[in-house]
């Protein structure tokens, strides 16, 4: 059993502190870098860890985890890239902010709002890893159906002024989830002869096309000149905005505690939720989409929660809830350390050093950010041609790495111009997005729970837990609707009176 001296000896180990320092610096860069996720972060890395001690290993690579996570808000809001897949949400505010001049209380919230929920989310790991572990075991395939469903009944909060709008661009991101390999019978579907989609389309370079190339083409016919001011300097938020963004982060925490716990979920899918319940528990819905601390504050808090909470189903039971935690799984299997039970019992030293580690990196995620970011405003404030160039050729040569395949430079070149075509249309890319994220988990889990019952939809009302999420889905659904509707009929009556 762990005592308190046995942490306190960890705590002053030099070791652990310069890996945990290492693994943060090295996460916030690689998550900062548009189109190098966090997945891709670690398994950079992870080769470097293979003549390392164990627990200083698996120690490293959750540090760079959290710093990655983190990472992805900088180009969020300074240049309207997300990344890491997760950071997409934090865009929507992130940079009207920016757009606003207030660009260093941007990054000041994010920061903090993604320490608040590394300290909730290592403290759930810490806690409820064991107790509370059996909740990934019950999860069968109508279990992620439903979840997935939830999901994508944000879209009814996301989708502009028009619903149907919305919808529509919600189906044509599913439409992209499919292509590729089919998940059931393994036919391939959609690929047109061409190899490279035999895997999909990585929900990554859907992201950078819609948003930063998006953007890019935007920005190219625009003779206005936004920079920072050169007096400008990070403002990490007071007491006051703490309390204010309290509610907002605590949405964040616990949403992402959920997804955390269920595999397939993840950062992105929490942040998502997280901003449409801040919005609409928040008492001024009206500033989201326009710069609202809250907006940043949630999807931030959920998507560092995750970072911790998504360890718990991968050390009880090996089972990876994303992409980053299938690559920590091989980190553990590439030393020999088998997840479950048994790693608790046999090898209590590498869960004390992950603990440990990680909370070293949080704290020190305030010094290390706060040094980091005034290199990126630096950036920002570079002559528009060379910026423009540079974030190009960076966003090029991120997506390149994905798969050292120019047919992803193409794809997101054209996702970038479909961005560009929807935003004069005024089609929301949000729904979109979420599309693309979910589309796989809905349909794997709706097939695979056909096929376990031999075609008999009652399977779905069945599982207890598809029932509540469907039933939680159902309800966000209507509630969104009767907001709409009570919206329509308060401007009908203010013009009839007007």
């Amino acid at each position: 059993m762990t005592t308190f001296w046995d942490i306190v000896h960890l705590l002053t180990a030099t070791p652990l502190v310069l890996v945990a320092i290492m693994g943060l610096t090295w996460g916030i860069l690689g998550g900062a870098l548009p189109g190098i996720s966090a997945s891709i972060t670690m398994a950079l890395v992870l080769p470097f860890t293979y003549t390392m001690d164990p627990a200083m290993a698996i120690a490293l690579l959750a540090c760079v985890y959290i710093g990655a996570e983190y990472g992805g808000s900088i180009p969020a809001i300074l240049i309207r890239t997300p990344g890491t897949n997760s950071s997409a949400a934090t865009v929507i505010d992130g940079y009207e902010l920016n757009r606003q001049g207030r660009a260093g209380e941007a990054l000041g919230i994010s920061l903090m709002s993604g320490v608040v929920g590394s300290l909730f989310g290592l403290a759930m790991l810490a806690l409820l890893t064991e107790p509370l572990s059996w909740l990934a075991l019950a999860f069968r395939p109508t279990s992620y159906f439903a979840l997935g469903i939830l999901g994508l009944s944000v879209i009814a909060s996301m989708s502009g002024d028009s619903l149907l709008k919305g919808l529509a661009s919600a189906v044509v991101g599913l439409m992209i989830a499919t292509v590729g390999t089919d998940p059931i019978s393994g036919v391939t579907r959609f690929t047109f002869d061409v190899a490279d989609l035999l895997s999909g389309v990585e929900p990554v370079v859907v992201m950078v096309g819609l948003f930063a190339l998006t953007e890019l083409m935007s920005q190219s016919g625009s003779t206005t000149v936004t920079q920072l001011g050169g007096s400008i300097r990070i403002r990490l938020p007071g007491w006051a905005m703490m309390r204010k963004l309290r509610r907002s982060q605590a949405i964040g925490c616990f949403l992402g505690l959920f997804e955390g716990l269920t595999p397939g979920g993840g950062g992105s899918v929490a942040a998502f939720m997280s901003y449409n319940e801040a919005r609409r528990w928040s008492k001024t819905p009206e500033k989201f989409g326009k710069g609202s601390e809250e907006g940043i504050a949630a999807p931030e808090a959920a998507n560092n929660t995750v970072a911790s909470t998504a360890l718990i189903p991968l050390l009880s039971f090996g089972i990876p809830s994303s992409n980053s935690t299938a690559v920590l799984l091989g980190g553990l299997l590439m030393h020999g350390l088998l997840p479950g039970p048994r790693l608790f019992e046999q090898n209590p030293q590498v869960i004390d050093s992950l603990y440990v580690g990680s909370l070293i990196a949080i704290i020190a995620q305030i010094g290390v950010g706060v040094l980091i970011l005034p290199a990126c405003i630096w950036l920002v404030n570079r002559p528009r041609p060379y910026r423009a160039g540079f974030i190009l050729a960076l966003i090029l040569s991120g997506l390149f790495t994905l798969n050292n395949s120019p047919f992803d430079l193409g794809l997101a070149l054209a996702l970038g111009l479909m961005g560009y075509l929807m935003r004069l249309a005024r089609f929301p890319v949000l729904p979109m997005i979420l599309g693309v994220v979910l589309g796989h988990m809905v349909e794997s889990s709706y097939r695979r729970s056909l096929v376990l019952s031999g075609g008999d939809f009652h399977i779905f009302v069945e599982d207890p837990i598809a029932v509540g999420l469907l039933g939680a889905a159902l309800f966000f659904i209507a509630f969104s609707l009767a907001r709409e509707y009570r919206d329509a009929r308060r401007t009908q009556l203010q013009e009839t009176h007007s």
